[in-house]
C-alpha cells in the first residue's frame, strides 16, 4: 500500500486555489512569522503520525524557507523526512492573496540553474528529489537536451530527478517521458475521484520502476468533505507509492490520516460515477479563484 506524504502548496503562501484556503489560514496568513509557526505545527504533527515524505516547490511562496527552518530548529537528520521539491515556476505574487500573476512558468536551462541553486541554498543535503514542475508536451522540456543533460548531472550527484504533470494530457506527457533518454525516476501527477485519466500511464511508470506520487487527491478541496474515502481510493491504487495530503491545519492532517484505516474496505467501482472528462476537470480547476 502507498504511504501518505505532505505537500506544502497550501502552507507556503497566503493565497492558493484550494477551496476554503483563506478561511483555513485566516487571520494569520499575511504574517510570515505566523505562517512559519503553522508550518512547524503541521510538520510536527505529520512526523509524529509517521509521514516521511514532504513536497515543496520554488513557486510555493516561502515553502522551502519554512521547511528549511523547521528542519534546522528540530535538528532533523537528512532523510527524516525525505524532502522533494520542484523547479520551473517562479513565485511572483509578492506575498499577496490577490495578484495579477501568482507564478511564471519557464522550463529553460537558465531557470533550472537558478532554482536548483536556490533550493540547495535552503535545503542543502536534505533535498533528495528535484522534479520538473508541471512538465507538458507544450513546454518543450522533454525535448530540451541541454536541460535533460543538466538534470542528468544532478542525478549523478545523488539527487533523484523526476517530473510532475498537470492538464488533460497528463497521460501523454508521462508516456513521452518514459520513452526518452532521461534521468527521470519519478512522476508526480494529479489523480482523484474526478480525474483518473492518468491512471494507466502511471501504472506503466510504476512498472518501469519509477516512483509514483499522487497529488491533488482531494481535487483542490472539492473532495474535502469525503477526504477519507478520496485519499483511501488513491492509496489503494496498485501503482501508487506516495499520496500527498495538502493539509493546511493539524485538524485537516488528522482527518486525512484516517484514510489509512479505510484502504482495505475501498471499492473502486463504488465511485466510478464521479469521474469527469479530463477537459471538464481541468477547466473547472482553472476557474478556481485564488483565495
Amino acid at each position: 500500500m502507498a504511504s501518505l506524504g505532505l505537500g506544502l502548496a497550501a502552507l507556503g503562501r497566503p493565497g492558493y486555489i484550494n477551496v476554503g484556503h483563506g478561511r483555513d489560514l485566516a487571520p494569520t496568513r499575511l504574517d510570515p512569522d505566523a505562517m512559519q509557526q503553522r508550518v512547524d505545527e503541521v510538520l510536527d504533527a505529520a512526523v509524529a503520525a509517521g509521514i516521511d515524505y514532504v513536497d515543496a516547490a520554488r513557486s510555493y511562496g516561502r515553502a522551502e524557507e519554512f521547511l528549511a527552518s523547521w528542519l534546522a530548529s528540530r535538528a532533523r537528520p537528512v532523510g527524516s523526512p525525505v524532502v522533494g521539491s520542484k523547479w520551473g515556476y517562479t513565485y511572483t505574487a509578492g506575498w499577496r492573496v490577490q495578484a495579477e500573476q501568482h507564478e511564471v512558468k519557464d522550463h529553460g536551462l537558465a531557470t533550472f540553474r537558478r532554482q536548483i541553486a536556490e533550493s540547495r541554498a535552503l535545503l542543502g543535503d536534505h533535498l533528495a528529489r528535484y522534479q520538473v514542475h508541471s512538465a507538458t508536451l507544450e513546454s518543450g522540456v522533454l525535448d530540451d537536451r541541454a536541460v535533460l543533460d543538466a538534470l542528468a548531472e544532478l542525478a549523478a550527484s545523488g539527487t533523484a530527478v523526476g517530473i510532475t504533470t498537470s492538464g488533460p494530457a497528463q497521460a501523454a506527457t508521462i508516456r513521452r517521458a518514459l520513452r526518452i533518454d532521461s534521468p527521470f525516476t519519478s512522476v508526480q501527477a494529479t489523480w482523484n475521484l474526478y480525474e483518473r485519466s492518468a491512471g494507466p500511464a502511471l501504472a506503466e511508470a510504476h512498472a518501469a520502476g519509477w516512483r509514483v506520487i499522487v497529488k491533488e487527491a482531494l481535487a483542490n478541496g472539492r473532495l474535502a468533505a469525503t477526504d477519507g474515502v478520496a485519499l483511501a481510493t488513491a492509496l489503494a491504487q496498485p501503482w501508487a507509492d506516495v499520496v500527498l495530503s495538502g493539509a493546511a491545519t493539524v485538524a485537516h492532517l488528522q482527518s486525512n490520516m484516517a484514510a489509512l484505516d479505510l484502504v482495505d474496505g475501498i471499492d473502486p467501482d463504488a465511485s466510478a460515477g464521479m469521474v469527469e472528462s479530463p477537459e471538464r476537470y481541468w477547466a473547472t480547476r482553472a476557474a478556481l479563484p485564488w483565495n
